[in-house]
């Protein structure tokens, strides 16, 4: 099971809301050749992550979901089909936390562990944001953190207070 989160809180290269953008990152994941989506979450909302002590940055919101597929792949071979659907969606890599079209993270790769090469796996900072884990208990609600162990319930848990709202 590969889960990718999928993100977007500015519009496309054509003027496409980001919950457009996210929609067309859904049909750009199931072209992936070798990968079968299997489920996609319903759409989020949510405020902005940024680092403690960072004060608000006026960025426009976030539209979140999660995409499950099966298949065999590389973590690297499928970062680069992910960065590729990015670039494609207008997206230039800068600044972490920078407002983006577009924004795709593989969150789980069947329980996979590493730190190095990219892309780390577990998604290092998945496990503290709702916005991330409301969407992944639609599609993986058997779901367990690879390093942890933690059920998926458990993580809500610890995140009940967060923004995220279904849309």
């Amino acid at each position: 099971m590969i889960l990718i989160g999928i993100g977007a809180n500015l519009p496309g290269p054509h003027g496409e809301a980001p919950l457009a953008m996210a929609r067309a990152a859904v049909t750009a994941l199931a072209g992936i050749a070798g990968l079968r989506l299997v489920a996609v979450s319903g759409f989020w909302e949510s405020a902005p992550v940024l680092p403690p002590g960072e004060p608000p940055s006026g960025q426009p919101r976030y539209v979140n979901a999660v995409a499950r597929l099966e298949g065999g792949a590389d973590p690297a071979w499928l970062l680069a089909r992910l960065h590729a659907i990015e670039a494609a969606a207008g997206r230039v890599r800068g600044a972490p936390n920078a407002p983006r079209p577009l924004d795709l993270d593989i969150l789980d790769m069947d329980g996979m562990v590493r730190a190095a090469p990219a892309p780390e796996l577990p998604h290092p900072r998945m496990a503290g944001r709702a916005f991330v884990l409301r969407p992944l208990a639609e599609v993986a609600p058997g779901w367990r953190h690879p390093v942890t162990g933690a059920k998926i319930r458990e993580l809500l848990a610890g995140v009940a207070a967060q923004d995220a709202a279904r849309i």
